[in-house]
């Protein structure tokens, strides 16, 4: 499993703004090849925000991260104002996974 995360730093008074435009937007996700999941989190600081999507393999993601859907579901801007500097990307590959029902590492 591969985990790609951007970190966004979002003027508080603005965050209900912010999670519209998500919520609103066409993501392009569902139907990828190795996309397995999204979310956008919201942490108990204001103003901190990340996205959260979960891919089969690096591969995957970089298959999506270079592609038309991609550039589609990123073409809309972000409202002047909303964010506070540019997200932050952080990339993870899991070394151990644990579902609900299996033994670590199935």
């Amino acid at each position: 499993m591969f985990i790609a995360m951007n970190q966004f730093q979002v003027d508080p008074q603005r965050g209900a703004e912010f999670e519209a435009v998500w919520r609103t937007r066409e993501s392009y996700l569902q139907g990828f090849d190795g996309f397995r999941s999204f979310a956008l989190l919201k942490g108990d600081d204001p103003g901190d925000y990340v996205s959260h999507s979960m891919w089969e393999s690096r591969e995957a993601f970089m298959a999506w991260a270079t592609s038309d859907s991609f550039k589609r579901a990123h073409g809309n801007r972000m409202p002047e104002g909303v964010l506070a500097g540019h997200p932050r990307a952080r990339f993870y590959e899991a070394v151990i996974e644990e579902r609900a029902g299996e033994a670590p590492g199935g």
